[in-house]
């Protein structure tokens, strides 16, 4: 697909800043924050910002090509789009927008248990190659039933999360009372009259909900409510005797995401997982933790012939998917990344924040004279 990117928005910082006016403060702060202090957010991004590549100018030097072979389909870019809770809260129907954006460019995207479209709306605009990321129920039933229309659906990747056995403490989310729908407190209700797009656009798409999960919720639901029932619907806690069902059950190829140590990576090539994604959630659940590419790169040095090793966390550019890749990892992920591409642009976001990424990993490969991204890590400064 031709790359258009917009001259007015040339950064993801600008998408950022464009997405701060656009979208209310509670949405906002949703989005962009971490939790407790922001430490791990904070370090995520430096600490990928600390790896460095070296250009050999006098090679031989052709076309670079981003294309990327993952579980037996060939992508047009070795990174795609990761899943990402309440998406219509931030910017009504940024899941289709974004979903329909990555069909067209030919990259994946992976819609979580917990946004605000429906497996099967996705899968009809992808025709059947969005990946889905399943947040562990409590009840087999539950999970069988999800993975049943998981499978209808074709999606081809499964991904269980293993990274949020608490919720993260959030300071941000607790002042704003967020929830789903928000509570409309004077302070938001203020915040919303100011945004009017983002308004205008909630009315045209009506109110966001959890729609993979509205066949199992009783009706009329207060917000007391839903809280509670989300509590005891869902336990985001895994183990091996959780992880072996679901891989007798799905046909597909499945992989885990929120890996942080070798132990974990030993456990799920035990376990015949296809992949890993190395994962922090974004800086959202550990402010002790390590930052991804700390971990990443033992992980694939030791076990990426024997697992897909793929990363997210902390990526916001062409030149961070460069590092990570060059680090080790197979395949990236970016979240904020494209939400701040759809807040700020509306159905065209998905479009230029995907092209703006491509045109900045393509001018590094230039730079550094490297023809395929798999080989990036020849370019590791060690």
């Amino acid at each position: 697909m031709e790359l258009k990117v917009n001259s007015k928005y040339p950064s993801i910082d600008d998408l950022r800043n464009k997405a701060k006016k656009r979208i209310p403060k509670f949405a906002f702060e949703y989005l962009d924050g971490g939790c407790n202090q922001d430490v791990n957010l904070i370090k995520n991004t430096a600490e990928i910002r600390e790896v460095e590549l070296s250009p050999y100018y006098l090679d031989a030097y052709k076309e670079p090509s981003l294309k990327t072979e993952l579980f037996g389909h060939i992508y047009d870019a070795p990174f795609g789009i990761s899943p990402i809770g309440l998406q219509g809260l931030m910017w009504p129907n940024s899941p289709e927008i974004l979903a329909r954006a990555a069909f067209n460019h030919n990259i994946p995207f992976i819609l979580s248990t917990v946004t605000t479209s429906s497996i099967e709306r996705i899968s009809e605009l992808t025709e059947g190659k969005a990946w889905f990321q399943l947040y562990h129920p409590t009840e087999d039933k539950l999970r069988d039933d999800i993975l049943k229309r998981a499978a209808a659906a074709e999606c081809p990747v499964l991904v269980i999360l293993c990274d949020v056995p608490t919720f993260g403490y959030r300071p941000r989310d607790v002042r704003n009372g967020l929830a789903m729908p928000p509570k409309m407190s004077v302070s938001n209700v203020l915040q919303v009259l100011q945004r009017p797009a983002w308004a205008f656009n909630t009315l045209k798409y009506g109110q966001p909900g959890f729609e993979t999960l509205k066949p199992y919720m009783p009706k009329g639901l207060n917000l007391s409510q839903l809280g509670k029932f989300m509590d005891q619907t869902f336990s985001g806690r895994l183990n091996e005797e959780k992880i072996k069902p679901i891989r007798d059950m799905w046909k597909g190829k499945l992989v885990l995401k929120g890996v942080a140590t070798e132990q974990d990576a030993e456990t799920a090539i035990k376990l015949g997982l296809d992949g890993i994604i190395v994962s922090n959630h974004g800086g959202r659940q550990l402010d002790a933790g390590q930052s991804s590419i700390k971990p990443l790169v033992g992980i694939a040095a030791k076990y990426g012939d024997k697992i897909k090793v793929m990363m997210d966390s902390g990526l916001r550019s062409g030149p961070d998917v460069a590092r990570t890749i060059a680090s080790g990892a197979e395949f990236t992920f970016l979240g904020r990344s494209f939400m701040y591409g759809v807040s700020a642009l509306g159905k065209e976001g998905g479009n230029h924040t995907i092209s703006l990424i491509k045109t900045e990993l393509k001018q590094v490969m230039e730079q550094v004279g490297c023809e395929d991204v798999r080989k990036l890590p020849r370019h590791l400064v060690h």
